[in-house]
C-alpha cells in the first residue's frame, strides 16, 4: 500500500494518519466545509472537500469518498470509527472498486451489526448470554409475556444499533407499554429500524470489553480487557486497562470467549467483544464492535502494540507476528474522553470558539486530539475534542498522572468533561475499584461537582496565601 484515505475527521483521523505516515505510506484526508482548517486536513499529504457541514452531506457520502479515492489512486480506505466504519455495503463497495478495506469483511460487519444475528452466530460456541428472547418484537402484549417469564427488571434494546439509543430499563409491568413505544420510536429515528428485543436487566453490571486481532490465515489473539463502566447516557466517558476486577483465570476465560466470538463470524482485523459482568462475577456476551474502538489507546499502552498498524498489516495480507503466549500486560492506563459538553447541565453539548486551548504533555501522557486554539467546535458532529490517556507502572500512578494532566489542560470558550473526569478519578468508589455502570447515577450530581471545585479553589487560595505570607516574612528578615 502506497496511499491510504482516512474516511473520518477529528482526533481519530489524525491518530490513524500518524501511524500511516510512520509506516511510510501517503495519506489522504476528506473533509466537510466545517472542517476546512482542521488539524487532520493540514496533516494529510492530500486533502479533498467532499461536501457541506452536515455529515449526511459529507462524511456519510460513501460514493463520493470512493470517487475521490479512485481519482487519487488510493490503495486502501481506513474508516476510523463512527460514520461509515460499520456500514457493510460501503465496505463491499470499497472492495468492488478494487480498493482495500482496512477492516473486517462485510459479512462480519453485517452479522455483528444486528444484536440478534450476533447472538445467533455465537450460540453454538457456548458463550454465556443474558436471559432474554432471540427475536425482534414490536408487540406489547408479547413483550409483557416475555417480561413476566424472565422477571422484572428488564431491558428493552434496539436490535439495529447501540450508543444507548432505543434502550429502556423497565422496573414494573405497568410501565412496559409506554417504554416499548419510546424505544421503538427512538430506534426508528436513530437507525431506521424500530425492532427491539428484551432481555433480563443485570442490576449492578460492569462493562468489560476484550480487544481481538485476527489475520486472514486463521490466527486470532486477544489483547486483554478494558474496563468501560463509567458512562453517562449509556455512553463511555472513562476507560482503563486492565480491569481491577479480573483475576488471571477470568481474564483467560473471557479472552478465549472473545476469540470464539471472532471465529463465529470469520473476523479479520481489529475488533472488540463487549461483555456485561455482574456482581456474582458472571460474564455475558453483549455485542461485537467491528471497528477500532475510541478507547483503543489504553490497550496500546499496556501491550506496546499499535492497533492501527496491525489493521493495515492484516489488510495488506500479512500474518500476525505474535501469538497469544507472546502477549502480556505491562503497567496500567487510564483514558478520559474530553467532550465539549457541560457536566453541570446534564452533559449537554457545548459549542463555541476555543478561545484558549493548551494541552498537557510529558512522560506517560498521550493526547489524541483533533482541535487547535481559535477553532470553532461545530454543532454537526459528535462533541469529542480529544482523548486524554495516561500510563503508569501501577493504577494509582496512572490515576495521579491523569489528574495532573487534567489540571494542565486549559480550555476556555466551551465547557468540557475535564472537571467531571477529575471528579471520577478523585472519587473513593473509583479509586477503590468498587464501582459499576451506575457510578454517575449513584455519586455524581452538578452540586457534587461544584462543591468539589469550590473546595479545590479554597485550598488553592489558602496555599497561595501561605506562600505570600512566607515570602513577605522572608523580605522582612534583616540582612547581615
Amino acid at each position: 500500500m502506497k496511499k491510504i484515505l482516512v474516511a473520518n475527521r477529528g482526533e481519530i483521523a489524525l491518530r490513524v494518519m500518524k501511524t500511516i505516515r510512520k509506516m511510510g505510506i501517503k495519506t489522504v484526508a476528506v473533509f466537510s466545509t466545517a472542517d476546512r482548517n482542521a488539524p487532520h486536513v493540514k496533516f494529510a499529504d492530500e486533502a479533498v472537500c467532499i461536501g457541506q457541514a452536515p455529515s449526511s452531506e459529507s462524511y456519510l457520502k460513501g460514493d463520493k469518498i470512493i470517487e475521490v479515492a479512485k481519482e487519487l489512486n488510493v490503495d486502501g480506505i481506513h474508516p476510523g470509527y463512527g460514520f461509515l466504519s460499520e456500514n457493510a455495503s460501503f465496505a463491499q463497495k470499497v472492495e468492488k472498486n478494487g480498493i482495500t478495506w482496512i477492516g473486517p469483511g462485510s459479512k462480519a460487519i453485517e452479522i455483528m451489526g444486528s444484536k440478534l444475528a450476533a447472538k445467533d452466530a455465537v450460540k453454538k460456541y457456548g458463550i454465556p448470554m443474558v436471559p432474554g428472547i432471540d427475536k425482534a418484537i414490536t408487540d406489547t402484549e408479547k413483550a409483557k409475556e416475555i417480561a413476566r417469564d424472565i422477571g422484572f427488571p428488564i431491558l428493552i434494546k434496539a436490535s439495529a444499533g447501540g450508543g444507548g439509543k432505543g434502550m429502556r430499563i423497565v422496573e414494573k409491568e405497568k410501565d412496559l407499554e409506554d417504554q416499548m413505544k419510546r424505544a421503538i420510536s427512538e430506534a426508528e429515528s436513530a437507525f431506521g429500524d424500530g425492532s427491539v428485543f428484551i432481555e433480563k436487566y443485570v442490576a449492578s453490571p460492569r462493562h468489560i470489553e476484550i480487544q481481538v486481532l485476527a489475520d486472514t490465515y486463521g490466527n486470532i489473539v486477544h489483547l486483554f480487557e478494558r474496563e468501560c463502566s463509567i458512562q453517562r447516557r449509556h455512553q463511555k466517558v472513562v476507560e482503563e486497562a486492565p480491569s481491577v476486577v479480573l483475576d488471571e483465570a477470568l481474564r483467560k476465560e473471557m479472552g478465549e470467549a472473545a476469540v470464539k466470538v471472532a471465529k463465529a463470524c470469520d473476523y479479520v482485523g481489529a475488533g472488540t467483544v463487549e461483555f456485561l459482568f455482574d456482581e456474582n462475577r458472571n460474564f455475558y456476551f453483549l455485542e461485537m464492535n467491528t471497528r477500532l474502538q475510541v478507547e483503543h489507546p489504553v490497550t496500546e499502552f499496556i501491550t506496546g502494540i499499535d492497533l492501527v498498524e496491525q489493521q493495515i498489516r492484516v489488510a495488506r495480507g500479512e500474518k500476525l507476528k505474535f501469538a497469544q503466549e507472546d502477549l502480556s500486560i505491562r503497567g496500567h492506563a487510564m483514558e478520559l474522553r474530553v467532550y465539549a459538553e457541560d457536566p453541570l447541565e446534564d452533559f449537554m453539548p457545548s459549542t463555541g470558539r476555543l478561545e484558549k486551548y493548551q494541552l498537557p504533555s510529558g512522560e506517560g501522557i498521550r493526547l489524541d486530539n483533533g482541535f487547535e486554539e481559535g477553532m470553532d467546535v461545530p454543532i454537526y458532529y459528535d462533541p469529542m475534542l480529544a482523548k486524554l490517556i495516561t500510563y503508569g507502572e501501577t493504577r494509582e500512578e496512572a490515576i495521579q498522572l491523569i489528574i495532573k494532566a487534567i489540571d494542565d489542560y486549559i480550555v476556555e470558550g466551551v465547557s468540557t468533561t475535564l472537571p467531571f473526569g477529575k471528579f471520577v478519578f478523585q472519587h473513593e468508589a473509583f479509586r477503590s475499584g468498587n464501582f459499576d455502570t451506575h457510578f454517575v447515577k449513584k455519586y455524581y450530581s452538578p452540586e457534587a461537582l461544584e462543591e468539589e471545585t469550590e473546595k479545590e479553589a479554597r485550598l488553592a487560595a489558602l496555599i497561595a496565601l501561605k506562600e505570600y505570607l512566607k515570602d513577605k516574612e522572608q523580605l522582612r528578615l534583616p540582612h547581615n
